[in-house]
Order: C-alpha cells, then sequence, then structure tokens
C-alpha cells in the first residue's frame, strides 16, 4: 500500500475514523471512501483526488486494512451521449450554465469536466469483471473548500438543469482539485538509437519540445511547442506563462528595437543541471556496467582457453558489449566536458527572443479558448545547420514496440501509426477541432478513444486520451479567477502516471496521424501532477490568434 496511508491515518482509532465523514455535513463521505474511491487514478498504487461527494449508486467496499488491495479506478474520455452528441451545441451550453449554478452557490470551482471511470468488480472466479460509469459531471473545487453538503446542494440544481433537457443519465461528482499553470552554440542534429549519447542529447538537438526559459527567469522553465516560417525568418512557439512571470503586466508585448530584447535561452537552471547530472548518473551506472562485463570477459575467456567452443562464442558477443560500453563512456565524458565547456553560460544558451506575446486570456477571447502563447524569432544560424522542422524525437523512453501497441492495443483496430525509422516524428496536418469529439481507435477494452502523445521538458514523451467533449478551467490568483474552455486529455491508464506536469507547458500534443491536435496549457490537480491536462485546440490557435498576427506565416514547410 502506499505510504502516504500512513500520514493519513486511515485506519486510526482517532475521531476521524474510517467510519466517520471526512467533514462534519450530512452528505460527507466516509473518510475511507473520501481517499480510496478514486484510488489508482494518479497512476498505479497511488492515491487519487479526494472525493468530496458523488450520485452514483454503485456500492464501494473499502478495505479492512492497510494490507488489503484497493480497487483501482480508471479515467476515460467520453465520446458518445444520447442527448450531448446529437443536439448541436448542447454540452457547451450545459458547462456554461453548470459554471453559474457553481458560482450562485459560491462553490470554489477549478474545473468542469465530462468524464466516466472503469473498475473491475470481483468474481467468484476471481477474474474480476470491469463496469464503466454512467457519464459524469467531474466538478473539481479548492482543497478544503467545499464540502458534502454544500456539494450535494449545488448537484441538485445541476440536476433540474439537466432535466430541463430532459437528461437523466448523467453523475456529477466533486472531488479536490487545483488548477494550474506547467511552468550559445550551435544545437545538435538527433541521433539515431544506435548512438553513444542517444539517451541524453535530446535536449540540445533541433527537434520539437526543446527546454526552454526566458534568461531573467531562469527559474522558469517549459517547453518550446511548434515551429514556423516567414520568409527566411524562424519562429518558435511557447505559451506565455512559461516567459513572462505573474508580478509582469497581463497586457500584449511586442518587441520594440529601442528596448532591450526578452532573450530566451536553451534550458533553465534545473534544465541544464538536471542534464549534467544525467550524464553523471549514466556514465556511473556504465561503470558498474564494465566491471560486471570485465568479470564475464575473464570468465569466458579461462572457459574458451579450456576448449568450449560455445564458451568462445561468448565471449566474442561479452568482449564486443565492453568495448561498445567503455566508448559509449569516452563519448558521455566527452559531451559533459563539452556542456560544461561550451554551453554553462546561460548567454551561450540564447536561442532567440520574444517578438509578440498577446495577454493571456479566456472566456473573453474568441470561443473562450485559452490564450497563452508567445511567439519567438530564433535565431536560426543555431537551428538550421541540423534543423528538422516541425518533427518529435520520440525519444528513448518508450521503445518502439510498446509505443505502437499502446496507439493500438487491439489486433482487431488497424494501426495508423507508423513507427519513425530515426524516431523523427513529422507533424505535417492540423487536426480540426470538429474531429476532436471524434475516436479514431479502441483500447483493449474495445473502448472508442483518442489516443495523443506530447514530449514535454518534464514527462518527456507520453501517452493520453483525449476526451470528446471540451472542459471548463477555472484558476485562482491574486488578481480574481481565470476561467477557460480546454480541450481535456486524460492519463492512458492506471499505470501510465499523468499526461504532464510542471514544466510542459508549451508542449505541442500531437496524435498518431501526424497531426498537430493541441497546445498544451495546463492542469487539473496537486502540485506536481495532473489528473486532466488542458490545451488549446491547435486549429484555433493557429488560424485565429497566430494567422492574425502574421498573415504570411507557414506552419509546414521544407526544410
Amino acid at each position: 500500500m502506499d505510504r502516504v496511508y500512513d500520514s493519513l491515518k486511515l485506519w486510526g482509532s482517532d475521531d476521524a475514523s474510517s467510519t466517520t465523514s471526512v467533514d462534519s455535513s450530512a452528505h460527507g463521505v466516509p473518510k475511507l471512501e473520501a481517499y480510496l474511491y478514486f484510488y489508482g487514478l494518479r497512476g498505479n498504487r497511488k492515491l487519487g483526488p479526494k472525493l468530496i461527494w458523488r450520485s452514483s449508486m454503485n456500492v464501494f467496499t473499502p478495505p479492512s486494512g492497510p494490507s488489503q488491495d484497493v480497487r483501482a479506478m480508471q479515467l476515460l474520455t467520453v465520446h458518445e451521449h444520447a442527448k450531448l452528441s446529437n443536439e448541436k451545441d448542447l454540452w457547451p451550453k450545459i458547462r456554461k450554465e453548470t459554471v453559474h449554478l457553481l458560482d450562485v452557490k459560491e462553490i470554489k470551482f477549478t474545473s468542469v469536466d465530462l468524464v466516466r471511470f472503469r473498475w473491475e468488480e470481483p468474481t467468484k472466479d476471481g477474474l474480476g469483471k470491469p463496469v464503466t460509469s454512467a457519464v459524469t459531471i467531474w466538478i473539481g473545487v479548492l482543497p478544503d473548500s467545499t464540502n458534502g453538503d454544500a456539494a450535494f446542494d449545488a448537484a441538485q440544481d445541476i440536476f433540474g438543469l439537466l432535466k430541463q433537457h430532459s437528461i437523466d443519465d448523467i453523475d456529477i461528482a466533486f472531488r479536490e482539485s487545483e488548477a494550474q499553470s506547467f511552468a550559445g552554440p550551435v544545437l545538435y542534429a538527433p541521433v539515431n538509437d544506435v548512438h553513444p549519447l542517444k539517451d541524453v542529447i535530446d535536449w540540445v538537438t533541433t527537434p520539437l519540445s526543446l527546454p526552454i526559459a526566458g534568461s531573467k527567469t531562469r527559474h522558469m522553465e517549459g517547453t518550446l511547442g511548434f515551429y514556423f516560417k516567414i520568409g527566411d525568418d524562424l519562429y518558435g512557439v511557447t505559451a506565455r506563462h512559461v516567459l513572462f512571470p505573474d508580478t509582469e503586466a497581463n497586457v500584449v508585448y511586442r518587441y520594440d528595437t529601442s528596448a532591450p530584447k526578452k532573450n530566451v535561452i536553451l534550458m533553465g537552471n534545473r534544465g541544464f543541471d538536471d542534464l549534467l547530472a544525467s550524464i553523471q548518473a549514466l556514465i556511473g551506472t556504465l561503470n558498474n556496467t564494465v566491471v560486471v562485463l570485465e568479470r564475464n570477459v575473464r570468465t569466458y575467456t579461462a572457459r574458451a582457453q579450456a576448449g568450449n567452443p560455445q564458451a568462445a562464442a561468448d565471449l566474442v558477443v561479452y568482449q564486443q558489449r565492453l568495448d561498445n560500453t567503455n566508448n559509449t563512456i569516452v563519448e558521455l565524458k566527452t559531451f559533459f566536458a563539452t556542456l560544461k565547456r561550451e554551453w554553462s553560460d546561460f548567454n551561450n544558451r540564447v536561442i532567440g527572443h520574444v517578438v509578440w506575446s498577446p495577454p493571456i486570456t479566456g472566456l473573453n477571447a474568441p470561443d473562450g479558448y485559452t490564450q497563452d502563447v508567445c511567439v519567438i524569432k530564433l535565431d536560426k544560424e543555431k537551428f538550421l545547420p541540423n534543423f528538422r522542422g516541425n518533427v518529435i524525437d520520440l525519444g528513448t523512453e518508450i521503445e518502439s514496440g510498446k509505443l505502437m501497441a499502446l496507439l493500438y492495443p487491439r489486433v482487431d483496430v488497424p494501426s495508423e501509426f507508423d513507427y519513425p525509422e530515426d524516431r523523427l516524428y513529422q507533424l505535417r496536418v492540423i487536426l480540426a477541432a470538429a474531429n476532436i469529439k471524434e475516436p479514431n481507435s479502441q483500447d483493449i477494452k474495445g473502448d472508442p478513444t483518442r489516443f495523443v502523445m506530447k514530449r514535454g521538458l518534464t514527462t518527456r514523451t507520453t501517452v493520453g486520451r483525449l476526451n470528446g467533449f471540451e472542459s471548463h478551467e477555472r484558476r485562482y490568483g491574486l488578481l480574481g479567477t481565470f476561467d477557460s474552455v480546454e480541450a481535456a486529455i486524460y492519463p492512458y491508464d492506471n499505470d501510465s502516471g499523468p499526461f504532464s506536469r510542471g514544466g510542459d507547458s508549451g508542449a505541442a500534443i500531437f496524435g498518431a496521424n501526424n497531426d498537430f491536435v493541441a497546445q498544451l496549457t495546463g492542469g487539473a490537480g496537486p502540485t506536481d501532477s495532473s489528473d486532466i491536462t488542458y490545451g488549446t485546440p491547435m486549429e484555433w490557435l493557429w488560424d485565429t490568434v497566430i494567422k492574425t498576427e502574421f498573415p504570411k506565416a507557414v506552419l509546414f514547410f521544407d526544410n
């Protein structure tokens, strides 16, 4: 069981025992249910968000003690509903009116999502029976801001709203959640899977998802999302909050040649330190491997000299592995020294400067989407020698065969994803916003879904599920609230962990058909993770925002 149970004292003998509510309200849920109902939703054997109240009638059977397994919950996307799918703009209308009702009740909500849940009920044969919940309006609220009675009271008004539209098959659940933002030398060419630097060189190559920071805000890091060109000039796009601190006025920024440049650097303080540390750690691991391989070489040399033919064949294999490992260590040490010498000074890591960034807006922007964008004019001399355009280096964290299986887990669903030989996945089209609601695959249990990917600074390459219905997000700050409509991405499954974390902001979210889907802007969940990732649809961002300011911009181009 998760060690966090100890700190929660779920089975303690104090007055907040497992059979009492976590609040004193009449509709408060039992303590074990509050903390364990969404168990597994944030990752295998991890606690999920705290449940405040739910309308669903399924029975939750709590474990009798910390040694007993807990039912794991999985978050599922929604692509179809008898009413919401067949009546144009009905969900946006209900979502907007739900927000109004929550405000009237003074509920400090952070998100309104449309979800389903799946779990397994035990059976006599011990195999388990998968159960999928009804479509659920999942409402996030600030921690310690709402009790069961307040949630129940607000839910009755929402049920009344649904009834007005003859909808009686949707559940409502409240959980605690916080909406949040996730924030020199020539760049190298990407390398292939047999290159000794394949595990560490990614952050200083030209494909998308470069880790970036402002030269004066090096503690704030994010991800470069995509490139575009105007004539011979090269530009990059990220989220505004990656490069503009909260203390700076939320007004339009345009570069003025009479003012200092707002320079952008490759890797902030933590990113550069982490890269160096990862190289040192890998060298240490490989040194240990050398010790073992040298022992194997001595052993099989002796056996081969004794006339064992199989030992002689095995010796060749072990010697080759030893030579390759030693060569990799030499390459890593050289690369480490180069980084320390040529990249340590952040001035050598300047890759461009901000030329335009509109204020961050939400519901008052067209369509209500988050407008959180920043355009950087890049120093093309640092990119063009090894430039590849809008490609994603899929990385080495997920082996190619496994990634293909994640995107198409069923043999009866034809695969449209072609893993590139060089790991460089070319983005060629923009997914139409209207197609977001359309599933194009199935998960392992046959549930319709649309899988998407992203590669970011913090969580690297991840796979998630794009929800068919957009969400409403609310963030709280010193200057008040910020509301927006978001494309929502859910985790792949209980074992995958979150789709994104802090530092991934600005990354491109892309699909299995070489398509741009959205720009990652933030998420809902705890401060170090996310239940749901939010993004701005790429079609709207490109056509309505970027092209309006840069009408000659070209997204897809030959290198």
